[in-house]
């Protein structure tokens, strides 16, 4: 089996979030999800973990920033095509999104752009073409 990442993210309002997530993220896994909880499947190893405020405080006694004023991480998530990358953040956008809180980064070979979800959590969309990198070959060996 795949080694598998869940994002476990603390949302003021789980219907929103559950709605602007499946709009730019992907399916709810309803076997994870319930009143407190949404499971978002972006791919078969990366799942989004909507928590209530409530839910997420039963797995840190730490106190619940808030992302517009503060930050804790950066996300970033890979495209297979440059115009993927603009394509995510059209489809947050249109779902309720922040388009480019932090700013685009073009390098030809390299193209990101970010968006913010409802509750101000930021997420970078990149691309790169790693023909462009000499003897890059991605391998587990890479990203081990």
């Amino acid at each position: 089996m795949s080694q598998l990442i869940f994002i476990n993210l603390p949302v003021r309002d789980l219907a929103t979030s559950t709605a602007f997530y499946e709009a730019v993220g992907g399916p709810r896994n309803r076997q994870f999800s319930d009143e407190t909880a949404s499971c978002i499947v972006v791919s078969d190893v990366i799942h989004v973990m909507l928590l209530t405020h409530e839910k997420f405080m039963q797995f840190s006694p730490r106190p619940i920033s808030d992302a517009r004023k503060t930050a804790q991480v950066l996300l970033c998530l890979s495209t297979e095509t440059r115009g993927d990358v603009d394509a995510w953040v059209e489809k947050a956008v249109a779902a309720g999104g922040v388009a480019d809180p932090t700013p685009t980064q073009n390098h030809g070979f390299m193209y990101g752009r970010s968006f913010e979800d409802p509750d101000g959590h930021i997420w970078e969309i990149a691309w790169m073409d790693p023909a462009a990198l000499p003897g890059f070959q991605q391998t587990a060996e890479t990203v081990a």
